[in-house]
């Protein structure tokens, strides 16, 4: 691994999209609750000057009180969550969301935002 410094070791990402598939919630061997979905994202960006439609699909995971709540959301439904990308396991470099904040977007007038506790 490289040191960059304290400073550059930034690693917060916040996504909104659609919930798109989701997974049953299950338990850790020690108990945690852990809840699997993935977020599609669709937007317009301006990257060198230039717009460009930008779509993606990200596997998103989220653990203790937060998985219910992840495991809880409407498929389809509108979301945007913050949190931090990690490799899915020691194995692969497939990037995954790890949830800090939920909020969905739909049913409510101001949206649910819903955070981890700290």
């Amino acid at each position: 691994m490289i040191d960059v410094g304290t400073e550059a070791r930034l690693n917060t990402l916040v996504l909104s999209g659609c919930l798109t598939e989701r997974k049953p919630m299950r338990y850790t061997p020690v108990g945690v609750a852990v809840s699997e979905a993935r977020i599609e994202h669709g937007s317009q960006q301006v990257e060198n000057g230039r717009e460009r439609q930008v779509n993606l699909s990200l596997a998103v995971v989220a653990l203790g009180d937060l998985a219910a709540i992840l495991a809880a959301g409407p498929l389809g439904g509108a979301v945007r969550i913050q949190g931090f990308l990690a490799a899915r396991s020691r194995n692969s470099v497939t990037p995954v969301l790890h949830a800090q904040t939920i909020e969905y977007l739909e049913g409510n007038e101001n949206g649910t935002i819903l955070q981890e506790k700290a």
